[in-house]
């Protein structure tokens, strides 16, 4: 029985896409409200965008912000919001497979507007001012997934790269870390451990939300100055 299910799925899907109906489709229901199953392109792109603001273990407020106002620009906001509500809803809190998404892009996007998913990915990673390692590995994961080939990944890269270089720097990386510019790099990440520790917001479950609020900024502010400093020196 299952596997008749699953022989039907499968002709279903062969049948929009050499009907150039493609997966993808957004709906609305008789009350006029828009509905995004998780077929849609938007939802898809969301998902992506989420797996880069989480490579770095834990969510910035800026890239979320970045993402949102973009949907909001590129569908509208009652598409958009309809997206951010399924995603919350059935995506948000699950382990999400990069190579499954990508899939269901490559069947619908053309090789130009996968490049520009890749941009649009490193643009929010540097939305809060950084492109951090693990965002960077996170992107040139997905870009191999979308089959997007090596030298235009590079060049989108490399063109971040330079933009985010000329984004103003945080003036005071070493103080935020408690440090004076002369430590040495085994200082650096011993501070940067230590603050780690003590400002994470998994240490502060059962605190007030000033409390929790305020530790959450230091966390951004510590883990900010480190990716500086690191970059800057070059470890």
């Amino acid at each position: 029985m299952i596997n008749l299910i699953l022989l039907v799925g499968l002709f279903y899907v062969m049948y929009r896409i050499t009907a150039g109906m493609g997966l993808f489709n957004t709906t609305t229901n008789n009350n006029g409200v828009t509905n995004v199953t998780p077929y849609d392109i938007e939802l898809n792109l969301l998902t992506l965008s989420s797996l880069v603001i989480k490579a770095d273990g834990y969510i910035k407020n800026q890239e979320q912000d970045f993402v949102r106002e973009y949907f909001v620009n590129k569908y509208g906001k009652d598409r958009a919001n309809a997206t951010f509500k399924t995603f919350n809803t059935l995506i948000k809190n699950r382990d999400i497979a990069a190579h499954r998404v990508c899939y269901f892009l490559l069947h619908k996007t053309t090789y130009a507007e996968r490049i520009d998913i890749v941009q649009f990915l490193f643009q929010v990673a540097m939305s809060d001012g950084y492109i951090s390692y693990n965002e960077t590995i996170k992107i040139e994961e997905i870009a191999g997934f979308l089959r997007v080939y090596h030298d235009d990944y590079e060049k989108i890269r490399v063109y971040y790269y330079i933009k985010e270089k000329q984004l103003p720097k945080p003036p005071n990386a070493y103080k935020i870390l408690n440090l004076e510019t002369t430590a040495t790099d085994a200082e650096v990440k011993k501070a940067y451990r230590s603050l780690v520790k003590q400002y994470h917001p998994d240490k502060l479950i059962d605190e007030n939300d000033y409390t929790k609020k305020n530790a959450e900024e230091k966390f951004r502010s510590v883990q900010q100055a480190y990716e500086y400093i690191q970059k800057e020196r070059g470890f």
